[in-house]
């Protein structure tokens, strides 16, 4: 963590708690998550961040992976598992692309 306290995650994942999403599993999704987050010994580096409303009501649950900008509709809690382990656990160790390239 910098001096300053102020963490900036690798990742974020993003989870609609809107009212249609949260009805529809975006809470259960959300816990899932932070759990793996937590189980994975990844806290501090990917972060859950529930988000009051994308707009998205047609398509609840919804959420995002980021930076990777991978957009989830009607996600249940299997493919939450099956996203988090390809957009985060897989990922983690695969190399990153630099700026020379």
């Amino acid at each position: 963590m910098s001096k300053s306290g102020f963490n900036i995650p690798d990742k974020v994942i993003y989870v609609c708690t809107g009212s249609k999403c949260k009805k529809k599993g975006g809470k259960e999704n959300g816990k899932l998550l932070r759990d793996r987050i937590k189980e994975a010994g990844l806290k501090g580096k990917v972060e859950v961040v529930k988000t009051e409303c994308t707009d998205r009501c047609d398509f609840a649950p919804v959420m995002c992976f980021q930076p990777d900008n991978y957009w989830m509709h009607h996600v249940t809690e299997e493919q939450a598992e099956r996203a988090f382990q390809e957009h985060v656990i897989l990922r983690k160790n695969a190399p990153q692309a630099t700026s020379d390239e």
